[in-house]
């Protein structure tokens, strides 16, 4: 990918500020004070698990706790209980190790209609999501502190699969629990460093859609999924 008049638009930036342009010699501040590390320091990934659980109350979401055993178990209750005669579910790697490529190829066979995200079916792939009562993805990167579950978006991860069923299912491996946004950002910060490609899209969620913007009034689904349940399955 190039990046277009990347030099005229950053000489303008500086001409703005009445300064030449800084190219070299620039260096990120140490701080004495960094508090955003301190957030929940030290804790376990069990202690991780319970804050989480702490915070889906707080953000009208549905938790589970699950084991690898068990999972299409809770995957099935979940799509029951939110009535889910049509499902969407990510092309994710992680499908075969969590035993949930046969699960996925069985729905059928319980009268649900179930479409695996395929980037060469185009807008099919939006237009099924459109009508879905449940999407499902993993979680890559999850935020204990604010009940936030973090998406690397890819072509078998379309963002729609997150934010056009009425439902959203997130499958929490117990090994992405991090404090909060400070460490997610490190990682893909360090992973781009690094010189590994990371997603053009990453993508925030935080339990179901909601708006308090009038009159601080929270409102639940109002622009995506109305609910969302979150599944921790012990990988450790």
């Amino acid at each position: 990918m190039s990046i277009q008049n990347r030099e005229s638009f950053l000489n303008n930036v500086a001409d703005q500020l009445g300064r030449k342009r800084r190219s070299k010699g620039v260096t990120r501040p140490q701080y004495s004070v960094e508090p955003q590390w301190r957030v929940f320091e030290g804790a376990t990934q069990n202690e991780l698990v319970d804050k989480l659980e702490d915070q889906c109350r707080v953000i009208h979401t549905h938790f589970k706790r699950s084991t690898m055993d068990t999972l299409t178990e809770v995957i099935t209750q979940s799509i029951e209980e939110n009535d889910g005669h049509a499902v969407v579910a990510a092309d994710d790697k992680r499908n075969d190790e969590y035993g949930l490529t046969s699960f996925y190829e069985n729905l059928h066979d319980e009268g649900v209609a179930f479409h695996l995200w395929d980037p060469s079916k185009g807008r099919e792939n939006i237009h099924f999501a459109e009508r879905a009562d449940v999407g499902i993805t993993f979680s890559d990167i999850t935020l204990a502190e604010s009940g936030t579950v973090t998406l690397f978006n890819h072509q078998g991860n379309g963002r729609s699969i997150s934010l056009l069923p009425r439902t959203y299912i997130a499958i929490i491996p117990k090994s992405t629990l991090v404090p909060r946004m400070s460490q997610a950002v490190r990682h893909i910060h360090k992973a781009h460093a690094d010189g590994v490609d990371v997603s053009s899209c990453v993508s925030f969620i935080t339990g179901p859609s909601n708006s308090a913007d009038i009159e601080m009034n929270l409102i639940v689904g109002v622009h995506g999924p109305v609910k969302a349940t979150y599944i921790v399955v012990e990988d450790m």
